[in-house]
């Protein structure tokens, strides 16, 4: 029975007396008889539990946490340590272990609505550019590598039918697969059936849209019902989910058809999954780069009309920028996650990767919207009209960051200028942004402690320094503290992009710029990556921290590979980088061009 706090207060003085002498024993120093009534409970009064720690014991934590203790502070710590803390760790240790459901978001949510412009428009407003009247191409890899915008085109006026364009992706994605190690479950039966469903209701007269027939490939962290969903990891390689995600359900519901699914860096982390890695089409001795490596390589080699990736912290940005293919991440709590793999609850966003601008505004339109499962999403807006000019709007850009970044992030600039547009100076102050980190490490070791505890992530195949493994077990020693330090921060964060967007309509960065990569996966602004130009490398580029046993490939001559930039907009407002990102596409006339060797 718990003390008094009064009664706790007198035990801990004898403790304290005990720990000068090298010796605490707070059970036999506390009383039997039961507190008088109406005594409050107190801390530090739990029955002891846990294995028994010492001075040196947080001698040695005290290095891991970075704080220092003096000898009699560590004395005292580990004095009530077995009743104070350790109970705390009954949840996961005691006879009362209680298991979380993997679908079981935090009670408090990061809500970036709340720093979103006050000024919203009730009702969607998307007007598509207008199509070229182009005529059907008699090869098929030239129908492989049109965009969404066009094939809709094609099948619409029933130039082309579903089943045809299915059975071509299909004939690509094993054909090109090998080189890649881009697929981890075909798809050709639901294909199949899918597309032939679309082009009996397309002659019915049944039209659903824009997405009606074509084909597409999830990134194998979506749920399918009845079809392996792996993430990509050993441990999950049989795992065979009940039912859809759901934006698999919206995107069946918009007529899609479901080739594919697309590999992922295991646990969604770079682009090495159980399969092997997943590698880039314009440059086959490295990788797509992750963790929407296979979203990225597919739709980048013509296998699929589009793909659906997610990211945390870059994982649509950095294929979609090595791969030279449009991502388009979308604002946090705009799309639902239900039925997705959990990494971070309040960072994980899906969005779509195409070969056009417009193409992933398509999807995005199709896969937004609350579903009342998502506890994190929220209702909202899209207003895209690819007729409007970009004329007066006011790009920011940070002189700094393009001093170091290449010719073509700079010439988007005065790119952007001439079609009219604005450029702005902009700034922010030089904070320790990578501290937002501990929210991602600490979420995402929570979303995996099963697997962590149980020695299932021996099971994967990157075992190195920089790999899930070791990040979520030494998460296990992050500070309580410093989390929630690091969520005032993001707020104090958000505040500061909140400020930057009064002066700025949209930002134009180098895409893989770390700061902010880091800074608008935390506070939930959209991005826009597209292929702006190209630029030489002599190396391989890889997500891996360098490892001197295995230097990555050296190319003389160096190779030509596409580069990206990023246009990073208002929350919950994607339309505008959206037309800023066509206004960008039509002037450069560098999106169409195809990885050699995949026709």
């Amino acid at each position: 029975m718990k003390n008094s706090r009064r009664r706790f207060l007198t035990n801990a003085s004898l403790g304290v007396v005990g720990a000068t002498i090298g010796a605490y024993e707070p059970a036999s120093a506390q009383s039997s008889a039961p507190p008088p009534p109406g005594a409050p409970s107190a801390f530090a009064t739990s029955p002891p539990v846990g294995p028994e720690v010492s001075a040196v014991t947080f001698g040695e934590a005290q290095k891991l946490m970075q704080i220092e203790l003096s000898h009699q502070q560590a004395l005292e710590a580990a004095g009530s340590w077995r009743e104070a803390m350790a109970p705390l760790y009954e949840r996961r240790t005691g006879p009362k272990k209680l298991q979380l459901e993997a679908a079981l978001a935090p009670a408090t949510r990061w809500e970036p609505s709340q720093y979103a412009p006050k000024t919203r428009h009730g009702a969607d407003r998307f007007v598509r550019s207008q199509i070229e009247a182009r005529a059907l191409p008699a090869a098929d890899a030239d129908i492989a590598f049109a965009p969404v915008t066009q094939l809709a085109h094609w099948i619409e006026t029933r130039q082309l039918s579903s089943e045809r364009l299915t059975q071509i992706y299909l004939k690509r994605l094993a054909q090109f697969d090998p080189k890649l190690r881009c697929v981890i479950t075909p798809t050709p039966k639901l294909a199949l059936e899918q597309a032939k469903r679309a082009d009996a209701e397309i002659a019915a007269g049944k039209y659903r849209g824009p997405l009606h027939g074509i084909p597409w490939g999830a990134k194998d962290l979506l749920d399918t019902a009845g079809i392996a969903t792996t993430y990509g990891a050993e441990p999950f390689k049989g795992r065979i989910p009940t039912a859809d995600a759901t934006v698999v359900r919206r995107l069946h519901a918009a007529g899609a058809v479901l080739v594919a699914k697309l590999s992922l860096g295991a646990l969604a982390l770079n682009d090495i999954w159980f399969g092997g890695q997943t590698m880039n089409p314009w440059l086959l001795e490295e990788g797509s780069s992750g963790s929407s490596a296979g979203p990225g390589a597919a739709t980048a080699a013509g296998l699929v009309g589009f793909s659906v990736g997610s990211e945390t912290g870059g994982s649509i940005v950095a294929p979609s920028m090595r791969c030279g293919v449009t991502g388009l991440r979308p604002t946090y709590g705009r799309v639902p996650r239900s039925g997705a793999m959990t990494l971070c609850w309040s960072l994980d966003k899906l969005g779509p990767m195409a070969r056009s601008v417009e193409d992933t505004l398509l999807v995005l339109r199709a896969i937004s919207g609350p579903d009342n499962l998502d506890v994190a999403c929220v209702p909202s807006t899209l207003e895209y009209d690819s007729a409007v000019p970009i004329t007066g709007l006011r790009v920011g850009y940070f002189p700094e960051w393009m001093k170091e970044a290449t010719e073509v992030d700079r010439a988007a600039i005065d790119t952007l200028r001439k079609l009219g547009a604005t450029p702005a100076e902009v700034s922010i102050p030089d904070w320790p942004y990578d501290s937002l980190n501990v929210i991602l490490f600490a979420e995402a070791a929570a979303a995996f402690e099963e697997l962590t505890l149980s020695g299932g992530l021996n099971q994967l195949k990157m075992q190195v320094p920089d790999a899930w493994p070791n990040i979520f077990r030494q998460s296990r020693f992050l500070s309580a503290v410093d989390l929630v330090q690091a969520d005032r921060m993001r707020r104090k964060v958000a505040m500061e992009m909140a400020r930057v967007f009064s002066e700025v309509d949209l930002l134009l960065v180098p895409s893989l710029r770390d700061e902010i990569l880091v800074i608008t996966n935390a506070t939930g602004h959209p991005s826009l990556t597209l292929r702006a130009g190209f630029v030489e490398v002599a190396e391989a580029r890889s997500d891996w921290a360098p490892d001197p046993a295995a230097p990555l490939p050296k190319f003389n001559p160096p190779r030509r590979v596409p580069h990206g930039v990023t246009l990073i907009g208002r929350l919950f407002d994607e339309g505008t980088i959206g037309r800023v990102g066509m206004a960008l596409e039509r002037e450069l006339r560098v999106a169409a061009e195809r990885p050699a060797g995949f026709g």
